[in-house]
């Protein structure tokens, strides 16, 4: 290998640690990142109406709606009764201002027929529920529609990055409406979505939404990391991106099931941890084997010819995997068992997931290999710097999230 080459990859692998370096510098919020899911369920109403069940992150709501419409009174109300975790003031806030908690929604959320825009009325009150330990504001609209069409179009522009509380909210829909049913996946990029569209423009958007989730959790992102950083061949490396993703399809599915409902406070603490017990894996081996880290020992019968230390680590992932799964699965809402209309979708968004996995794959692990191969020691230094980096942010994210920073 020339000087020349060399120093190319060297410096290609320390842009790679710097990149890492920098995403932790960035901070825990920025795990998942200051966002924001829109719950949407559209269904029949009476007399050729259209019913919507909106969710929507009550704080947030409250914040925007005040803004929006110039109403202070109701952030004086509102946010009070969340700090104190008061489900019935937090209501009653909504309730006793509903002429701006209403009206932000109908200004940026719209239903229209045959072209026509459909008039909404409130049904009922204002109830508080919650998702992921976070008060969730229901607020049911009936759509009268001017003209019937054989199809509907939503479109929302709720949360826009614009008002500067958060980025790139998702409006995660099931319908069953106009002797059709599925899901979709709106957000700024893609923020209408009609009954009448074909699944092929349903299966991009959740091929899409996975890919972009995985891209955007930075905390996914370090412990695809710290995977690459540990692999001593590229079958140990997509065995382990794949045995991920088959695990949190697992939990995906049981939870769109209603058979699985585990707390955030629980999940988010073990995601950290599970990052950097992957990234110390590797340091581990690296104290223990010094130069031979990297080294195979004698491999084990089988397809996939593993050794001991290799089906050892696809067992830590897979169950890794299983609670990463909890947490994409909060991440499209999937709590309650009517959530079966999204699995269709859920498999998409794991496609979506996993080419995306392996993309990074393809362009990461190359450069280690080949630099591990034509300068062993340097290729050690950069995969145990890799990992070090991940290992110590996880402990952080991991403290930070068992004492709820």
């Amino acid at each position: 290998m020339s000087t020349r080459v060399r120093r190319t990859v060297v410096a290609t692998v320390v842009g790679i640690i710097a990149a890492v370096f920098a995403v932790l510098s960035a901070g825990p919020a920025l795990a998942h990142g200051f966002t924001s899911t829109v719950y949407l369920q559209l269904t029949d109403g009476d007399e050729g109406h259209v019913r919507t069940k909106l969710e929507l992150e009550y704080d947030l709501y409250v914040v925007s709606a005040a803004d929006y419409q110039h109403d202070d009174p109701l952030f004086k109300a509102g946010i009070p009764a969340f700090d104190a975790g008061d489900t019935a003031g937090q209501a009653t806030a909504l309730n006793a201002h509903r002429k701006s908690a209403v009206g932000y929604v109908t200004e940026r959320f719209s239903v229209t027929s045959g072209g026509s825009p459909c008039t909404p009325t409130q049904v009922g009150d204002f109830t508080i529920g919650e998702r992921e330990n976070v008060p969730y504001a229901d607020l049911l609209l009936d759509w009268a529609c001017p003209e019937r069409g054989d199809a509907h179009e939503v479109r929302s522009a709720l949360f826009p990055d614009a008002e500067g509380y958060v980025k790139s909210t998702k409006t995660i829909v099931t319908y069953q409406l106009d002797g059709r049913s599925g899901s979709a996946a709106l957000d700024a990029a893609h923020p209408s979505f009609s009954t009448a569209q074909a699944w092929y423009e349903r299966f991009w958007e959740f091929f899409r939404l996975g890919g972009e989730h995985l891209l955007t959790g930075i905390d996914h992102i370090l412990f695809l990391l710290a995977l690459i950083a540990g692999s001593r061949r590229l079958r140990e490396i997509v065995l382990a991106a794949t045995s991920f993703t088959l695990a949190h399809s697992v939990t995906f599915m049981l939870a769109a099931l209603g058979l699985v409902d585990v707390p955030a406070r629980v999940v988010e603490p073990v995601i950290a941890l599970s990052i950097a017990v992957v990234a110390g894996w590797h340091l581990w081996r690296i104290w223990r084997r010094g130069d031979h880290a990297s080294d195979l020992e004698t491999a084990g019968g089988g397809h996939f010819s593993l050794d001991r230390s290799g089906w050892t680590r696809l067992g830590v992932v897979f169950c890794f995997g299983l609670v990463h799964g909890l947490g994409f699965a909060g991440a499209l809402g999937i709590n309650e068992a009517w959530s079966w209309t999204l699995l269709w979708s859920l498999l998409v968004f794991n496609v979506g997931i996993e080419v995306v996995q392996l993309a990074i794959i393809a362009v990461v692990f190359p450069l280690l290999v080949v630099l591990h191969r034509r300068a062993a020691k340097a290729g050690l230094w950069a995969t145990g710097a890799i990992s070090a980096g991940v290992s110590v942010m996880g402990l952080v994210w991991f403290v930070q999230r068992i004492l709820g920073f």
